[in-house]
């Protein structure tokens, strides 16, 4: 057990692997995610990336692959515009001093471009910043009413025999125009003097009517119109010719 331990006790211990360092002036080794970019720290994870630190999945080569929509728009964008200038991926390469192979990736949306990059392809294509986001943001809201349809509403001019048919809202924006369709009957009598913040559209469709506004009478007939400041009482003051229709759009 003496020698046993004695021998033991000899044996060197066991030194760190040792780490090849390149000397200063040696040039930097290239990451998966910067390569063929051009820009330090332009690659998916990079500092000032769009889609920074995006989860993707590895390809067969060992490629980060995204699939994002921001990055299929930009993707499609560039490759619209350097195909509208006549360019070639290379001759974009040269133009914007990213490599071939980056110009590749971005235009089949397997990369995140950096903020730096995305201005080097904008000034490559000669376009604005902007243009490579075209369609990034498609979903708002939109309102479809089919002729003779629209939701009917109660107003103060309600109880003198007038119809208002609002024909779209959008949800949650304070604003958004108001379309109404207001139809007069031989059942209605003259309206309430209106005043409300913003501004109002009026456009005749069919009948005659003097309209009034502040301290000034407008005699409307089918194709006429009157753009005024809400703020100002307006309204019917004669029906001269039924029925009366028009559509008065209004404005915050």
């Amino acid at each position: 057990m003496a020698v046993a331990w004695a021998v033991a006790a000899t044996v060197p211990p066991m030194m760190a692997p040792m780490t090849n360092h390149a000397p200063d002036d040696a040039p930097a080794t290239e990451s998966p995610a910067d390569a063929g970019d051009g820009v330090p720290g332009a690659g998916v994870a990079g500092d000032s990336a769009l889609g920074a630190g995006v989860a993707g999945k590895l390809d067969v080569a060992g490629r980060l692959e995204v699939a994002g929509k921001l990055e299929q728009v930009i993707a499609a964008q560039v490759r619209h515009y350097r195909t509208a200038g006549g360019l070639s991926s290379a001759e974009l390469a040269a133009r914007t001093g990213l490599s071939k192979a980056m110009i590749s990736r971005i235009e089949t949306a397997t990369t995140s471009c950096s903020l730096t990059t995305l201005q080097r392809l904008a000034d490559g294509l000669k376009i604005p910043v902007t243009a490579l986001f075209r369609g990034a943001d498609t979903d708002r809201d939109a309102t479809f009413t089919k002729s003779g349809q629209g939701s009917l509403t109660v107003r103060s001019g309600t109880q003198h025999g007038h119809e208002y048919r609002v024909l779209g809202t959008l949800k949650g924006r304070t604003d958004a125009l108001e379309p109404t369709l207001v139809t007069l009957t031989d059942a209605s009598d003259v309206f309430p003097l209106f005043q409300h913040p913003g501004t109002e559209f009026i456009y005749m469709l069919t009948g005659k009517m003097i309209y009034g506004h502040g301290a000034y009478e407008y005699a409307m007939e089918a194709g006429d119109s009157l753009l005024l400041d809400g703020e100002g009482p307006h309204g019917p003051l004669e029906l001269l010719d039924l029925p009366i229709r028009f559509l008065a759009v209004s404005a915050k």
